[in-house]
């Protein structure tokens, strides 16, 4: 038996998820998870008793048992041939990392942040120009070795971006007309002269934000990192209220709250969100507004909904959900990550239902479309 591994890094525990689903295996966003949690218990390991872990957790029949076993020995072998490396130690490699501070760590590959660990792993994507790039790619397309890099980008712009919207929150005054007395009453410590204008207006209404996030199996290469983008807003907007569906919906806004994301998401491993299930677009979202409407919508609420628009509900209840919804809010934004691909057309009998209803339909597939989301706030 090979000697003990360092604990493999969570960038390459994703990485072979993306790959063993790729190759047949059922694994969506509740199994890497698990992968995840799996990786991180087992601390120091070896090659087989990771494979051993990695298999309890992704396989749920004898099938899928045997398949684990060949995919695995070819995601080792692919790492071999792109290291031009044939020995044991270049093929294990591949799920190797330098050891994490603490055990949270294991999970810095979904949360950025281990700031060290990104400036070791992600120096393939270096650079201003390379940014540029992964603001582009598609991602349910990103390349493994640049997941981390991604997660440090786009979190710190996600950070960027919710405190800009945060401060424009903060603005008091409506410029609507001059308020006489309390300019006159400014001006008397600079001798009279009105240098300094006062004005009167109603104080601007704060936005809340609503998130409405598909989770369901044909979202799987995306709500990983819309999640994390939940994440960002909630943090650093200050009214955010989060919401995972499939075919339920589930509110996840308190786990959304934690201090790190690596918390958050052992929370929500541990929440049933219906992962990678059915799509019941409307029934979710008529279940929200029974349940959360009075409480959430109001003419101050944006509301956004994150999915492909697969649906598998009646198209009618879907557009009279959503045009209960369109009359209490503000906006209703819907964000579509298939929007980003050329040939696509939203045709669906779920996506044609609902445009009729949405202010704002827009893509979500790479980091640049979700921060666009900025102007339409």
């Amino acid at each position: 038996m090979p000697p003990a591994e360092r604990v493999c890094s969570a960038s390459s525990i994703i990485e072979f998820c993306q790959f063993a689903r790729k190759h047949g295996l059922p694994i969506g966003v509740e199994q890497s998870l698990a992968a995840l949690e799996a990786a991180n218990a087992i601390g120091l390991v070896d090659r087989e008793v990771l494979a051993l872990a990695l298999r309890a957790v992704l396989t749920s029949s004898k099938e899928e048992w045997e398949l684990f076993a060949r995919i695995f020995e070819l995601f080792l072998g692919t790492s071999q041939s792109a290291s031009g490396t044939d020995s044991k130690e270049g093929n294990e490699s591949r799920f190797n990392a330098h050891r994490p501070d603490a055990s949270s760590r294991a999970l810095v590959g979904l949360s950025g942040s281990d700031a060290s660990q990104a400036e070791s792993e992600g120096k393939s994507v270096a650079g201003a120009s390379a940014e540029q790039r992964l603001q582009k790619v598609d991602l349910a397309d990103v390349p493994g070795d640049d997941l981390l890099a991604l997660e440090q980008i786009s979190m710190r712009l996600f950070r960027k971006m919710s405190l800009r919207l945060s401060r424009r929150q903060k603005i008091k005054n409506l410029r609507e007309r001059v308020d006489v007395r309390r300019t006159i009453r400014r001006s008397i410590p600079r001798g009279g002269d009105p240098i300094v204008l006062a004005f009167r207006g109603r104080k601007p209404r704060k936005h809340k934000l609503v998130i409405f996030l598909d989770v369901s199996g044909s979202m799987n290469s995306y709500s990983l990192f819309l999640v994390r983008f939940a994440f960002a807003l909630q943090k650093y907007f200050k009214s955010v209220n989060t919401f995972l569906f499939s075919t339920n919906v589930v509110e996840v806004t308190d786990l959304l709250r934690a201090r790190d994301l690596p918390d958050a998401l052992r929370g929500l491993s541990k929440r049933a969100a219906g992962w990678a299930g059915g799509t019941k677009i409307g029934d979710s979202l008529g279940d929200f507004n029974r349940q959360h409407g009075r409480r959430l919508l109001s003419p101050s609420t944006v509301f956004i909904i994150l999915s492909d628009g697969w649906d598998t509900g009646e198209p009618e209840l879907l557009a009279r959900e959503l045009r209960n919804t369109r009359r209490r809010v503000r906006e209703l934004i819907w964000l579509n990550p298939l929007l980003g691909l050329e040939e696509y057309l939203p045709v669906t009998r779920g996506m044609s239902a609902a445009l009729p209803h949405v202010d704002v339909f827009a893509a979500a597939h790479n980091l640049e479309s979700l921060l666009a989301l900025e102007g339409y706030l």
